[in-house]
């Protein structure tokens, strides 16, 4: 067996780095050995397990504390080094290391996931590497879905879980796992994905059926085209579960789900503050002052309001179940509130004039006979 080479060496870096020079220095060289663009290429697939082990060694500020005084014996069991860390890592083939901890607990590291290299450093740096940026708009029965660059939380660590030094891994309590040691019956379900859907106002209010599909930022499509529900009601926020639609299991694990996090497109007049929907209507100067009716839109179609005599710019109209259903009981459903406006009227005729001012002189009058 050959000799490990140094873990600065490795990631090409000083030993007095600090913990962003290391992760710079190994998401460089993660992406360029990545085993999804280097598929068959033996040697680029140890050179990425060798940086993989040195980063998760001096990332990690008390990992590094012994690598810095011990070397490699801190971790490989060989001698008093290793006893007094209480851990030891071990390589199994196939991309994947563990990591004995002093308590006889097992991690695991997959390198050979089911997404691509961007998803793998977005995992490993927290989503701050590139990656997906959302779909393509599609359209379904006339409605068009945007995805907006929420970038999928994908895992091509088959959904483990990262700690503190960039890495976690399932945990696995047992003995008898050396060099050889295999994982080969364990199972594992599959990392959930995340994503951002946008529908349009009337959509969100009614419900609709869309036709998505999934692309990487280069638009290079991943996966089939998928048929979503959108159930009526729904706002802003909320978010539509597809089941088994997400990362595949491992080793017959179960699938996970892509999760659609919902934003409401604005519809132009119209305001929605949960189930209650807000719009304004202008009435004449007259209607105003004299009473009468004013169409109004809703979103269930228009309806005649009744205007009371006198009444005051900025009042307010309550149509009552005009507004958003409930997404729990179908048969409830918000309000429409309708704030009046006055049309002042303007480029008045010299007879219209003459009207206003001797209505402005009876107002008077009838004032001063009130008082």
């Amino acid at each position: 067996m050959s000799a490990k080479r140094d873990y600065y060496e490795v990631l090409g870096v000083s030993r007095d780095a600090d913990k962003n020079t290391i992760k710079k220095a190994y998401r460089k060289l993660a992406k360029k050995y990545h085993p999804d663009t280097n598929q068959g290429n033996a040697q680029a697939a140890e050179r990425f397990k060798e940086a993989t082990e040195a980063y998760n060694i001096l990332s990690d500020p008390e990992k590094k504390k012994m690598y810095d005084q011990f070397g490699h014996a801190a971790f490989d069991g060989s001698g008093a080094a290793g006893g007094a860390y209480g851990g030891a890592y071990s390589r199994n083939g196939g991309g994947t290391y563990q990591y004995a901890g002093p308590d006889g607990t097992f991690h695991e590291y997959h390198f050979e996931g089911n997404g691509d290299m961007d998803d793998f450093l977005k995992n490993i740096f927290g989503g701050s590497f590139g990656g997906f940026g959302g779909a393509t708009r599609s359209s379904s029965k006339g409605s068009r879905s945007g995805f907006s660059g929420s970038g999928f939380g994908r895992s091509g660590f088959g959904g483990t879980g990262f700690s503190g030094s960039g890495f976690g891994g399932s945990s696995f309590s047992g003995s008898g796992f050396g060099e050889s040691g295999s994982y080969a019956n364990y199972s594992q379900d599959g990392a959930d994905v995340t994503a951002e859907i946008t529908v349009g106002f009337d959509e969100a209010a009614f419900g609709c059926e869309k036709v998505i599909h999934l692309t990487e930022n280069n638009g290079k499509a991943v996966g089939k085209a998928l048929k979503v529900k959108i159930p009526a009601g729904i706002d802003t926020g909320k978010s539509i579960r597809l089941r088994g639609k997400g990362n595949p299991g491992i080793n017959g694990g179960k699938a996970g789900d892509l999760l659609l996090k919902v934003k409401v497109a604005s519809k132009p007049g119209y305001e929605r503050k949960g189930m209650d929907v807000y719009t304004t209507v202008r009435v004449p100067f007259t209607t105003a002052v004299l009473g009468g009716e004013a169409k109004v839109e809703t979103l269930h179609g228009n309806v005649l309001c009744k205007i009371n005599p006198g009444t005051q710019s900025g009042t307010k109209i309550r149509l009552r179940g005009k507004g958003i259903v409930s997404m729990k009981d179908k048969n409830q459903h918000g309000d429409q509130y309708v704030t009046v406006q006055i049309d002042v009227p303007g480029n008045l005729s010299e007879e219209a004039k003459r009207k206003l001012r001797e209505f402005e002189v009876a107002c008077k009058k009838g004032q001063q006979g009130v008082a």
